[in-house]
């Protein structure tokens, strides 16, 4: 028996939920969005989802502490954080800190999200 996963999109820039939404439900899983930190947060903490997918800089509740916060709340939370922040390798180490399994640099290749959340969803 199969059952359809569910990935929360947590993103300001609505191209990027809009594209990541697509790509994600053409691949056969159930999607969720948010435009903020704060938002996703609340999101999840009502119906927790196998994945979250979170940009890192973002107003009202950056991914970073929202990372944070998901993580120490809801130990088995799995996140892949993605950010266009260039040069900054001390965010994607933060960001490791607080819990995101994988880090992503936006601009990305779909091939290797989907490869990505396809791994995370199955360990």
């Amino acid at each position: 028996m199969s059952f359809t996963r569910t990935i929360l999109i947590i993103d300001d820039e609505e191209i990027v939920r809009v594209v990541l939404s697509s790509a994600l439900k053409a691949a056969g899983y159930e999607v969720v969005v948010a435009a903020n930190g704060r938002q996703g947060l609340e999101l999840y903490r009502h119906r927790p989802t196998d994945l979250i997918i979170t940009d890192i800089a973002m107003p009202e509740l950056n991914g970073l502490s929202m990372i944070l916060d998901l993580t120490r709340q809801f130990l088995r939370a799995k996140v892949i954080a993605l950010s266009g922040v260039g040069g900054e390798k001390n965010v994607w180490d933060v960001a490791k800190l607080f819990g995101a399994r994988l880090t992503i640099h936006k601009p990305f290749n779909m091939p290797q999200l989907l490869g990505a959340v396809r791994y995370e969803l199955e360990h």
